[in-house]
């Protein structure tokens, strides 16, 4: 529980900005594409920070990681909250960023071991479920609050969430004897291997065809759609029941047959976001094809992060954590890619190629399963 709670800070600390865009470029006076850019930083710190924190922590106990992990997200969140121009902002997005990865990857090995090798994705799609709940509660609730009392007290009332985590890590989590590591050189061989970094890239693709619409996701269903501002919040409560309900199915999918579930989901992604360039000027349409998009999606996450562990046996956290650097560095790609769409084809536009990219991601793992097969034989 105390790492859901963790995970549920850290992704509304994530994904909220999403839904408080045009308030954050109306008061810094910047465009929506720059303002888009606060996701691309966030996202560059998790893909750049998130493996050297690994490697430089990873001699730590993990309680006491977990611990400096969420001082320094309070921290980030504070200076966000106070930020007197565009560029304080970003910092305070690029240092919150750097809790990101390490706390995801140290919590996906603590919940994996936990339990029967069987469940292993479960138990992963469980401590996942914090950023799930965080997209129906309280990315929501962010927005919320920024839409009525402005973006500030969104990142204000995400310190005070960080505060209350840090005393469940404090109170809750035992101390965990850490195991022999293997040397830096061995951890990062196990990271060179080829099969593992078409993974790596398959879900960067993933995650692009998520956030190259998911970004702009607001001004979308404001302008594209035509819902009033107060609507996008209830929305983003239904596409976060969609992803929490992916989630936890996708894991228990993956557990019963990984590589078959990891094609399906990405086949289902392409098609759901080809869906929405359609659907997306229709109401009604609309909600119904954000809601099965949320949960195709995140389906996909617990079982690509157990291919990972998997592969990398040799080092379990440094892949974990690089994993979730990857999967950021397609984050931020999207982004920029997604302002670019917006000024040069339009808004409604965005998941066509949002379905593109998914479709990229699908190759990418057909390549590996056959591979897997060669290998069985």
């Amino acid at each position: 529980m105390s790492l859901t709670i963790g995970a549920f800070a850290i992704g509304m600390t994530e994904f909220v900005i999403m839904g408080l865009l045009p308030n954050v470029a109306s008061d810094l006076n910047v465009s929506i594409p720059k303002a888009g850019q606060l996701i691309t930083g966030y996202a560059l710190g998790v893909a750049v920070g998130g493996p050297i924190m690994a490697i430089i922590t990873n001699r730590l106990p993990k309680k006491m990681l977990l611990c400096l992990l969420m001082l320094l997200f309070i921290l980030g969140n504070i200076i966000a909250a106070v930020a007197p121009s565009y560029s304080v902002l970003m910092v305070s997005r690029i240092l919150t960023a750097l809790t990101h990865g390490t706390f995801y990857g140290v919590g996906s090995i603590i919940a994996s071991g936990l339990v029967r090798h069987d469940k292993r994705a479960s138990a992963i799609s469980l401590m996942m479920a914090g950023i799930t709940v965080a997209n129906i509660i309280g990315v929501p609730f962010g927005t919320f609050i920024g839409q009525h009392f402005g973006w500030r007290a969104s990142f204000t009332s995400i310190a005070i969430l960080g505060v209350l985590s840090l005393i469940c890590i404090i109170t809750f989590i035992p101390k965990i004897r850490n195991e022999a590591s293997s040397t830096l050189i061995r951890q990062l061989k196990a990271l060179a291997q080829p099969k593992l970094v078409l993974i790596y890239l398959a879900g960067a693709f993933g995650v692009s065809s998520l956030f190259i619409v998911f970004t702009y996701i607001a001004p979308l269903l404001e302008e594209v759609t035509g819902f009033a501002e107060h609507s996008v919040s209830w929305i983003l409560v239904l596409f976060g029941c969609g992803v929490t309900l992916g989630n936890l199915l996708g894991g228990k999918l993956a557990d019963w047959k990984l590589m078959p579930w990891l094609i399906v989901s990405f086949t289902l992604m392409a098609a759901v976001l080809a869906l929405f360039w359609f659907t997306d000027r229709n109401p009604t349409a609309a909600v119904i094809t954000i809601f099965i998009w949320g949960m195709v999606t995140f389906g996909l996450f617990p079982g690509l992060q157990l291919r990972i562990m998997t592969l990398a046996k040799d080092a379990p956290a440094l892949a974990s954590t690089t994993n979730h650097a990857v999967l950021n560095l397609g984050n931020a790609g999207a982004a920029s890619l997604g302002g670019l769409v917006i000024t040069q084809f339009g808004l409604s536009t965005l998941p066509l190629f949002g379905s593109l990219l998914s479709f990229i991601g699908l190759l990418l793992i057909v390549i590996v399963y056959v591979w897997d097969r060669r290998d069985a034989f």
